[in-house]
């Protein structure tokens, strides 16, 4: 961390992933003096406990609590930015919707708030038995090709070989899951008013784009950006050359850490 950190971020990681997927853009921050805190959420990760569980959405939260907590007594400052990948932009999302004191800024990276791959009916149906027979069973989760995440040869090498890849979840952190896709939908109700940069990949074949761009449209907000990359999939950090996405996320926390919310509302493409 640098010796006096500029403000703190909170860095989110997917459902499958985890921190170590993302170090490339989290040490690039660290480099522009941010404290980035980015934790393996529970279950997840370096995290061999009881894996792919918790127990309810109201623990996930209270974990990211948790950790702002540390980050605040880090930076001195009672507020972080959030940059969430993937499922964690719809956890970002959530906690700014549940926590909006707390929430300086939000970077959504590919969010997972309205995803294009599902659970088979099926296996939804086994689900709902599970969590009245056995909460803590683990159900494959519906991604398997690391294709989904990157056309980057190398990167889907690193995919395919992570052991520390989450591929199975429980029933209850499933729950969990579409609870807070619930809560984090309603983020524009919520009373938080900070700033929000949307990360657009063009040839996402996980993420429904035009979805997640008008819901973010629509929200009442003082300042909102879209950046969207035409060419990219669905993890912008293992694109070939990730330096425009790196450039482009600091250089909004920068802004939205210099201007607080401002009152213009603008969209720009990247």
């Amino acid at each position: 961390m640098p010796p006096k950190p500029r403000g703190g971020v909170l860095y989110l990681h997917g459902i499958e992933s985890h921190g170590g997927w993302y170090e490339g853009s989290g040490s690039f921050l660290a480099d522009r003096g941010w404290a980035v805190l980015m934790p393996d959420r529970r279950g997840s990760g370096l995290n061999q406990s009881a894996r792919g569980h918790a127990e309810s959405h109201t623990r996930l939260l209270d974990d990211a609590c948790e950790l702002l907590n540390l980050l605040a007594e880090r930076c001195g400052a009672p507020r972080a930015h959030h940059v969430g990948v993937s499922w964690g932009g719809k956890f970002a999302a959530a906690l700014a919707a549940t926590q909006p004191g707390r929430v300086a800024s939000l970077s959504l990276i590919a969010p997972g708030l309205f995803p294009r791959i599902d659970l088979p009916l099926g296996e939804k149906f086994r689900i709902a038995w599970l969590l009245a027979a056995d909460r803590t069973r683990a159900v494959p989760l519906p991604i398997h090709d690391a294709a989904m995440f990157t056309t980057n040869p190398e990167r889907i090498r690193f995919v395919e070989s992570d052991s520390l890849r989450l591929r199975e979840a429980t029933a209850a952190f499933l729950l969990a899951s579409r609870r807070l896709d619930r809560i984090a939908r309603r983020l524009g109700e919520s009373g938080w008013r900070g700033t929000l940069h949307l990360m657009l990949a063009g040839r996402d074949r996980i993420i429904d784009n035009e979805r997640t761009r008008t819901f973010v449209r629509e929200i009442d907000l003082p300042r909102r950006r879209i950046s969207e990359y035409a060419e990219a999939s669905h993890t912008l950090e293992f694109e070939r050359d990730p330096m425009r996405f790196w450039n482009d996320l600091a250089g909004e926390l920068d802004e939205a850490e210099a201007s607080g919310a401002s009152n213009e509302i603008g969209d720009a493409g990247v």
